[in-house]
């Protein structure tokens, strides 16, 4: 495959889900080869390339560092849209520690892309095909990396509350199907948990605009709502943009059960821990 890039620069502004500051983000094209970059402006235009071996907290977000203290947190939303969108190098630079949440879902990043264009560029990206059946578990939640012929998701989520309950959803991505499918789905919180983030510095962006807030059994905001099952369907974009964190587009089909960022991380170390479990191919 060709490798991609958007024609044009392009900015947004918004509210950062943890800090709750004002953030200002620039997308710019990127030489071929290079790749998914963050600079932090505000630190001297400190460069963190997008890979899993730079993901240092996975806590509340996944969250990249270059080993020196400049990090960005919360990328999976961007890094989903990365993905759903087939691009191979861009640039993006922030002027503090996240990118802006926006509405909360991949679509409004796919809305930025969409404006700026799409590219391609010399040079090949290759694909990482899947050859043995990789697993990590941890709690009771598992996440796995199986041989398939394409790229495809098979998610399952369990909650207490009965807002969501259990939730399962099997898809085959494509550009067209993300765009449609799972980007439009929102992240979501729990009220309950709200005061105790805020205390420790976290969740102060969190809104009714752009997080689905479960209080008990009910969605607050339930008029948010783009999918019944919109849960599910987030969890498999947060998975989405956790695994393009590989660093190249996957071939295998992804197996999650109740996994979130740091299960995912763990999976793509274990992936390339062993190189008898998969083979680039150009």
């Amino acid at each position: 495959m060709p490798r991609r890039t958007i024609a044009r620069e392009v900015t947004a502004e918004g509210t950062a889900l943890h800090a709750g500051s004002t953030i200002r983000m620039t997308l710019a094209p990127a030489a071929s080869g290079g790749g998914l970059v963050f600079r932090r402006s505000d630190l001297g235009g400190r460069e963190i390339p997008a890979r899993y071996d730079r993901v240092a907290e996975t806590r509340l977000g996944t969250v990249i560092d270059d080993g020196q203290g400049a990090r960005v947190g919360v990328i999976e939303h961007l890094m989903s849209a990365v993905a759903g969108a087939g691009i191979d190098d861009l640039l993006v630079t922030l002027d503090g520690p996240e990118p802006p949440i926006l509405a909360g879902d991949a679509f409004s990043y796919l809305e930025l892309f969409d404006r700026a264009g799409m590219r391609e560029q010399d040079g090949e990206q290759p694909i990482i095909e899947i050859l043995k059946p990789v697993t990590v578990e941890h709690g009771g939640a598992s996440a796995a990396l199986l041989p398939a012929e394409a790229y495809a998701f098979d998610f399952e989520i369990a909650f207490s509350s009965a807002a969501i309950g259990t939730q399962r959803m099997e898809w085959n991505f494509s550009l067209e199907g993300f765009r449609r499918d799972i980007a439009p789905a929102r992240t979501f919180g729990f009220v309950h948990e709200l005061d105790a983030l805020n205390r420790a510095g976290l969740g102060r962006g969190a809104s009714l605009q752009n997080t689905l807030a479960i209080d008990g059994d009910r969605i607050v905001n339930a008029n948010l709502l783009r999918f019944p099952d919109e849960f599910v369907r987030h969890k498999i974009l947060d998975a989405i943009g956790d695994m393009a964190l590989a660093g190249a587009p996957i071939v295998g089909r992804f197996v999650g059960r109740r996994s979130g960022h740091a299960l995912n991380n763990q999976l793509l170390r274990a992936l390339f821990s062993d190189t008898a479990n998969y083979r680039l191919v150009t």
